[in-house]
């Protein structure tokens, strides 16, 4: 893949999963089994990650103009979304109500993780001063 190409991939890959970001609430609604925890039970959990997940998709649709610019924001949701992943596989396989979070947000959130991980360009290598 040409660095032109994986730069136009890591464009397109930044605002999709913004965008996606963006219906986090409306995702739980319509799927609470895959992306609401404890069925549902205080709603404001739902309420705060979605919020959390809004600004975030925000700021990644802004960073898809010029995502060299934006390397430690990319980073945080590299990292971010493989620690939540882990976090929540851990806790949906151990409780039998919780599952549905193995075929919903955790995928989800590994993909976003893997997905950028591969697209963003490594740091580029300083030049010695002349």
């Amino acid at each position: 893949m040409t660095p032109q190409t994986k730069r136009k991939a890591l464009q397109i890959s930044l605002a999709t999963f913004g965008a996606i970001f963006l219906f986090v609430y409306p995702l739980g609604l319509v799927w609470p089994s895959g992306w609401v925890w404890h069925q549902g039970e205080g709603s404001y959990y739902l309420q705060m990650i979605a919020g959390v997940y809004f600004v975030l998709g925000l700021f990644l649709i802004g960073a898809a103009r010029k995502p060299e610019e934006h390397r430690s924001l990319i980073s945080f949701t590299v990292w971010s979304s493989a620690v939540h992943a882990g976090i929540m596989a851990i806790q949906a396989l151990g409780d039998h109500h919780e599952t549905g979070h193995l075929v919903g947000d955790v995928p989800a959130l590994v993909l976003v993780a893997v997905v950028l991980a591969v697209l963003t360009p490594g740091k580029e290598p300083s030049r010695p001063a002349a």
